[in-house]
């Protein structure tokens, strides 16, 4: 039973020793920039979803992609740009209506988060 549950640890660990720390907490931090944008919406495939529905979505996404992807720009530009099953880019949609591609955005933000912005 230890072993089974090492094995299980071992294989849910395995796609974020694909990346450092240091590429962990940018991706962590644009999450976060995510999540923390009140009356938000994302548009993905057509259908609206809130903030925090869409960081997770790109979680799962993260996770299923292992070590394909390494840096923060690879999450950004292969993950968080467009729906991997329609190729539709994703948009957020502010609170005050204005819109926006997520790409974009994104890479905003992460130059704000690095101390570029």
């Amino acid at each position: 039973m230890v072993r089974r549950c090492f094995l299980l640890f071992l294989c849910a660990a395995l796609p974020l020793l694909a990346r450092d720390a240091k590429e962990q907490a940018r991706i962590d931090s644009l999450l976060g920039s995510i999540e923390s944008l009140e009356g938000a919406k994302f548009i993905r495939n057509g259908k609206a979803h809130d903030a925090d529905e869409a960081a997770d979505h790109l979680r799962k996404k993260l996770d299923r992609a292992g070590d394909r992807v390494k840096t923060a720009e690879d999450f950004i530009d292969g993950l968080a740009t467009k729906s991997s099953f329609s190729g539709k880019p994703y948009r957020i949609r502010f609170k005050d209506g204005s819109e926006t591609a997520t790409g974009p955005w994104l890479h905003g933000q992460l130059k704000e988060i690095d101390g570029k912005g």
